[in-house]
């Protein structure tokens, strides 16, 4: 270890001497030499001498003054960097790396955004990155005044790989204290590495204290707002934006009396819905009507006091009116949102002109008569006869069957058998203009199959009871006037 001293010189007792005349000269105990320098031990006895510790070494002209050695306990050589002597020796504006890639921005603030791609000029500085939509130089020459690029703050930033966010390869995601989230991509393996580097080197230089972590999302949240509020400081009055503070302040001052006010809200809805009167009580004060669609079979017969439904009747006409040659009947579907509407007049009012000039589609009219017997809580095959319906279609004498299907019929409830005849009757007639609406009794077995036969619980194949379904009311087509006329008959 070197000591450092501090020489201490009297002018007035150092003269230039000869070679000859150093060389002659005798070591003095109260001196010192070094070299062709002479010095004089400090001494304050007199005010002389004291004014003369002030003044510069006399140095021979030959001899050179040796470099200083640096032993500031800070010397860059031999101490670590602080954040302090990071920053200052590194400038922000300085471009580490440019060039063009895929970007997609995914979130902004926290909140998901639609996924767009589009290819951006990227530039990296120490601090951020900045996207353009072309080369720098030349978009700065046609830039509109007061634009300023997307500019990404790494400072706490994240970076990683990522196969989930999109099924392109070489994807990276970048996510900031703010919640913004960025992908970028490139099919140029090497290329992508060599940004993902560069990103993370960047990233890794600045504040460690400022990363994001997935273990306090709390703090996450706070510094997120809190830097979105430095962002939107305006550099004039140094205020918050009045649209960003009210978000902010609802973001961070979220109290447990918030947590009160709606378990309150809660505690009143469950007490009003508890207290509610029934559909019943309502049906029998009058506020709420009968539904049509949707209620039992016999419950609308029993309203209307007959055994078919009036709503029945009134398609049933009209489409023997205006319907039986129209092609695909039944088959074709009418518009969805018109057959909604006819099921809410129907459900609504008492009285139907299915004559209106917005029922004028046949389709609409028989869409809706599909939808009544499908929206039936219990088929007009009710539950309890499918396994026999089923049973007797399997019979091979084709007299046996018909007799067995007509016995079932018979047995079946008033207001199932008087609208199922009336149905088939229609259907019938339907039938017998194929060569005109191209509709067979095979084609209506297969609409109405399903919409009028299906069992409670679906436990056996599918495709089979559709099969036997089809199958069904394709023969009582057939044979309609043996299974629906008189026993004489």
């Amino acid at each position: 270890m070197t000591t450092s001293l501090r020489l201490q010189v009297n002018p007035a007792t150092m003269e230039r001497s000869s070679t000859s005349d150093t060389a002659s000269e005798k070591p003095n105990p109260s001196h010192h030499s070094t070299g062709a320098v002479q010095m004089r031990i400090k001494n304050s006895n007199s005010h002389h001498d004291r004014l003369s510790q002030s003044k510069s070494m006399i140095l021979s002209e030959n001899v050179k003054v040796p470099e200083p050695i640096n032993r500031h306990r800070r010397n860059l050589s031999q101490h670590n960097l602080t954040f302090a002597d990071i920053i200052s020796t590194q400038d922000p504006t300085v471009v580490e790396k440019e060039g063009y890639l895929l970007k997609a921005k995914i979130a902004d603030g926290g909140k998901k955004l639609r996924k767009n791609w589009s290819t951006s000029w990227i530039v990296l500085t120490a601090r951020k990155m900045e996207f353009y939509k072309e080369s720098k130089q030349p978009a700065l020459a046609n830039l509109k005044p007061g634009y300023k690029p997307e500019c990404v703050d790494l400072c706490g930033a994240r970076i990683e790989w990522t196969s989930e966010k999109s099924s392109r390869k070489n994807v990276f995601q970048i996510t900031t204290v703010s919640g913004n989230e960025f992908l970028l991509q490139s099919d140029i393996d090497f290329l992508i590495l060599d940004w993902f580097h560069a990103i993370k080197n960047a990233i890794d230089r600045l504040p460690k204290e400022q990363r994001i972590t997935s273990r306090n999302s709390e703090f996450k949240l706070r510094r997120s707002s809190s830097i979105e509020l430095l962002n939107n400081l305006d550099t004039e009055s140094k205020e918050p934006k009045p649209e960003h503070r009210k978000s902010l302040i609802f973001r961070l001052n979220y109290s447990a009396s918030d947590t009160n006010d709606r378990n309150r809200v809660k505690s009143r809805l469950k007490k009003f819905i508890s207290r509610r009167p029934s559909l019943k009580t309502l049906q029998e004060k009058g506020l709420i009507k009968d539904q049509i669609f949707g209620s039992h079979l016999h419950l609308v017969c029993e309203h209307e006091k007959s055994t078919v439904p009036q709503f029945v009747r009134l398609c049933i006409k009209a489409v023997e009116k205006r319907g039986l040659d129209v092609d695909g009947i039944y088959r074709v579907s009418g518009n969805l949102a018109t057959i909604q509407k006819l099921r809410f007049v129907v459900n609504q009012e008492e009285k139907l002109n299915l004559d209106d000039s917005q029922w004028e589609d046949i389709h609409v009219v028989t869409g809706a008569l599909k939808m009544f017997f499908r929206e039936l809580p219990e088929p007009l095959f009710p539950y309890c006869f499918f396994e026999q319906f089923v049973e007797a279609i399997k019979i091979q004498d084709n007299a046996t069957r018909i007799k067995s299907i007509r016995s079932l019929v018979k047995k079946l409830p008033r207001p199932n058998y008087d609208t199922m005849k009336i149905l088939f009757e229609h259907l019938q007639k339907i039938a017998a203009k194929e060569s005109v609406n191209l509709m067979s009794t095979q084609s209506l077995g297969i609409v109405f199959g399903p919409t009028l036969l299906r069992p409670e619980k679906e436990t056996g194949n599918m495709a089979v009871h559709m099969l036997y379904q089809n199958q069904i009311v394709e023969l009582m087509l057939s044979e309609y006037s043996k299974i629906f006329g008189s026993e004489e008959d």
